[in-house]
């Protein structure tokens, strides 16, 4: 395939040392020194460079016959935590007869490239790739007569540092090559880019992604690019029509083989002029803006060497089979077209396309039923029809059952009926978000499944010991079903399993926490939350699982106290075991969880997790396709990919007594702490201040007593904040992030001893005796009471108020009846003090 040569075509030029009995010419070797004395080498990459014989040197080549140095290369590799970088000297110089220079994958810091190296004449590969040079690139380079292979790149993408940007005004320099990639270079203000490539006959393979090019002036009238065979210009904004681009279009490109053109701003329908590049063997236009119900022109067929054609992420809404009318059949081995809007059923006439291998569907508005006939791909090795309508039921049928396919994807539609028999050969199985029914065919277990994804359909019934006994099963997924009954216990074949993520939250499991989890020391990601399980959580879950950084229990019966040993789990960053009848203290070993001490990153155990795929020719099979809900900050939040930096221990609505340990300030990296809803007693700890990460902190419905410590205040990531309903009692400390808090008395309520603001009692001559537990437990059920006295009388006065306010007729009334009621007061008050008055003149 072309797009294997294509990433072969990059990789630098051998480094192997010299036969033994070559020695180095000494003024080169003495070069050499020099050169590695103006460099800084943290990781000692260049520790080799001593002695007499310089072509032993890593890095370094000399010539068989001369001895002289003739390659050079120094770098570490780009994912190296210790890169070099320095100055690059003008003793490089002396390496007269050098021909291969590679300095990629280093950190020279945004200084500018050497004018100089354009005077090593010799040199017929310069490779400054992903270095972090900055600056302009010295037009110097183009004095280099026999160069033919140039790469300077930066990172492709779009987040570049500016002291790190290449930038190149204009490409006038350029001559003689036969590789050029300048990837992520800014080339925004070259007008003439196109005119300067025409004059590169002898070019092969050109890649300018995210160069910042654009039409600026009218395209070459003829072709002197008889020789390029491959062309990568994606992510340039161009920003004109795809017939505007007669640079790739309309010129004769008589040995074009590869093309990609993603996210170039491309408008309309693919012109007619694509059926002139014949040759064309791999079309790769993802996110661009193809429309049209003629987005494939009828001249699309005559690109009978087509293999690959992927446009992800565009606008077609074709019907899918007129689409497939217009595509060559001959040679077709990946049809990529997630992301559009193609309508109508898959057609049977898909099996026609023999040699198809990888077809990719998803996120469409695809209807029907998948059609028998794709069991005459016989080639199949991966289908994607996830996000559609589709409707129906898979059977084995579908598929031969003697078949290659390894990657079947028809999540999120509405297919309905058991579980077929796959073949054999599958490695990945998502049938995750439809209706599938029935239980989990113990056939299952027959196959090289690494990938099992069930999750949200109607299964019943139990776990099969075939399934759980897969050696290479890695991710299995079953929550949000109806599954029952306990666990098995199954023999198990090999000594250990290499389940990475169990996940059987949401179902009606019940038993005791599962003892073939012992033979799963790979397991990372354990949920086993809202369902039934029920006795005390193990004490070899410590030593049995060792890597597990995702520990969900949430609502289930778990009972007894919290095992020492998981409180000394490394890797754990996640725990929930929140809503269980749990007892007992909190562990003072709690301040072992070293995951918790420092923040995850993309490197971490469930980084590891969440990016674990399949890997194809084509893609890449994201294993970790569900989200889980964390409690945060008063409520259930969604987590997908962001699942891997959350920090959290969530111990809430349980029976837990005894202190808060002083050792769970260690835990500096939490991002949400929830004990609440226990008869956690004593004093908040002084070292709860130490959790500078905390954003959501909840401690109600506790027995805690004594002074809110101080150094909550100085919690800045915190935005929610819970004490609420427990015997705290002093002055509220003050600090700017705890104003910020939203609802702020809310925080504070069922506290009766706090006093200072955001409440209105005031701390001083305030003499104030705690509740006692039993006073504690009723105080809520008063407040209710009182509250809802005051609302009643609040509303029956606006009642009232508002009927006087509109009715002129009852306000005559009430001052009538007000007058009437006044002055039957006042006789009565008037008779009874002059009655009074005779009684007391006559006594």
């Amino acid at each position: 395939m072309i797009l294997t040569s294509y990433s072969l075509l990059f990789r630098r030029g051998s480094s192997a040392p010299a036969p033994a009995g070559t020695l180095c010419i000494p003024r080169e070797r003495d070069a050499l020194l020099d050169f590695k004395a103006g460099l800084t080498d943290p990781g000692n990459f260049l520790s080799s460079w001593q002695g007499a014989d310089c072509c032993q040197w890593k890095g370094v080549k000399c010539s068989n016959g001369t001895g002289h140095v003739v390659t050079l290369r120094v770098n570490t590799g780009l994912y190296s935590p210790e890169l070099i970088g320095g100055e690059i000297r003008p003793s490089v110089l002396t390496l007269r007869h050098l021909n291969w220079l590679d300095l990629s994958e280093n950190d020279f810091g945004g200084k500018p490239i050497p004018g100089f190296i354009g005077d090593l004449r010799s040199l017929t590969n310069l490779v400054l790739s992903s270095s972090n040079f900055g600056g302009q690139i010295p037009p110097h380079i183009g004095n280099l007569s026999n160069l033919v292979n140039l790469q300077i790149t930066n990172s492709d993408d779009l987040t570049v540092p500016q002291a790190y940007q290449l930038i190149s005004p204009d490409l006038a320099w350029v001559s003689r090559l036969q590789i050029l990639k300048l990837a992520g270079v800014d080339l925004s203000a070259a007008v003439d880019w196109a005119h300067a490539l025409n004059m590169l006959p002898s070019l092969k393979y050109l890649y300018l992604s995210f160069c910042g090019l654009r039409n600026t002036m009218p395209p070459p009238s003829h072709s002197n690019l008889t020789s390029l065979e491959s062309i990568a210009m994606s992510w340039n904004p161009f920003n004109h029509s795809i017939g505007a681009i007669n640079f790739v279009w309309n010129l004769p490109l008589p040995s074009l083989q590869f093309l990609s053109m993603m996210h170039c701003g491309f408008h309309g329908s693919i012109p007619d002029a694509v059926g002139n590049l014949t040759t064309l063997e791999e079309l790769y236009l993802d996110g661009n803006h193809i429309t049209g119900i003629d987005a494939f022109p009828l001249t699309f067929k005559k690109l009978q060497n087509l293999q690959v054609l992927r446009l992800i992420e565009n606008f077609i809404n074709m019907d899918v089979a007129e689409m497939l009318d217009r595509l060559p059949s001959d040679k077709l081995e990946m049809l990529s077209l997630d992301n559009n809007n193609l309508t109508g059923s898959v057609p049977s006439r898909l099996g026609q396309f023999s040699n198809l291998t990888w077809v990719m569907l998803r996120n469409n508005k695809l209807s029907g039923e998948i059609p028998i006939g794709i069991r005459e791909l016989t080639k199949l090795r991966g289908l994607w029809l996830s996000s559609n309508n589709l409707h129906g039921t898979i059977t084995e049928e579908h598929f031969p059952f003697a078949g290659q396919l390894e990657v079947l994807d028809i999540s999120s539609n509405q297919l309905v009926g058991p579980i077929p028999t796959f073949p054999p050969s599958l490695t990945s199985l998502d049938l995750s978000r439809n209706n599938i029914s029935g239980t989990l065919p113990s056939v299952i277990g027959k196959s090289m499944l690494q990938v099992v994804i069930l999750f949200s359909n109607s299964l019943s019934g139990t776990i099969p010991c075939s399934l759980l006994q897969l050696q290479q099963l890695m991710f299995l997924d079953l929550s949000k079903n109806q599954l029952s009954g306990t666990l098995p216990n199954c023999p198990q074949e090999f000594e250990t399993s290499n389940i990475t993520l169990l996940n059987l939250n949401s179902n009606r499991f019940s038993g005791a926490f599962p003892i073939f989890l012992q033979s799963c020391r790979e397991l990372k990601f354990l949920d086993l939350a809202f369902n039934r399980f029920s006795g005390s959580l193990p004490t070899w879950i410590q030593s049995k699982l060792p890597q597990l950084a995702l520990l969900q229990l949430r609502s289930n019966k778990f009972s007894g106290g919290i095992p020492d040993q998981l409180t000394r789990m490394k890797g754990l960053q996640y725990l929930d075991i929140a809503i269980n009848n749990m007892s007992g203290n909190i562990p003072q070993s709690i301040g072992n969880l070293t995951a918790m001490i420092l923040t995850p990153n993309n490197s971490g155990s469930l980084s590891q997790v969440v990016n674990f795929g399949i890997s194809t020719t084509y893609e890449q099979t994201t294993a970790y396709t569900d989200s889980l809900f964390v409690g945060i900050k008063g409520q259930q939040l969604e987590y997908t990919r962001g699942i891997i930096y959350m920090v959290s221990i969530d111990l809430s609505c349980n029976s837990l007594t005894g202190q808060i340990p002083q050792e769970i300030g260690m835990l500096v990296a939490l991002k949400n702490l929830n004990l609440s809803g226990n008869s956690l007693s004593d004093i908040i700890p002084q070292s709860i201040g130490e959790l500078r990460e905390l954003e959501s902190f909840d401690l109600s419905h506790n027995l805690l007593r004594g002074e809110i410590p101080g150094g909550l205040s100085a919690l800045s990531a915190l935005t929610r904040l819970n004490l609420s309903y427990n015997n705290l009692t002093g002055t509220i400390p003050s600090g700017n992030q705890l104003r910020t808090l939203d609802d702020q008395e809310s925080i504070y309520i069922g506290n009766p001893g706090l006093c200072g603001p955001p409440l209105r009692r005031n701390c001083s001559g305030t003499d104030i005796t705690p509740l006692t537990p039993e006073e504690h437990e009723g105080m809520h059920d008063v407040v209710s009471l009182y509250l809802s006295m005051c609302i009643g009388f609040v509303a029956g006065l606006w009642i009232v108020f508002c009927g006087f306010l509109f009715k002129r007729k009852w306000r005559v009334m009430f001052l009538l009846f007000s007058d009437h009621v006044y002055d039957w007061v006042y006789m009565q008050v008037a008779v009874r003090w002059t009655s009074l008055a005779r009684k007391i003149s006559g006594g």
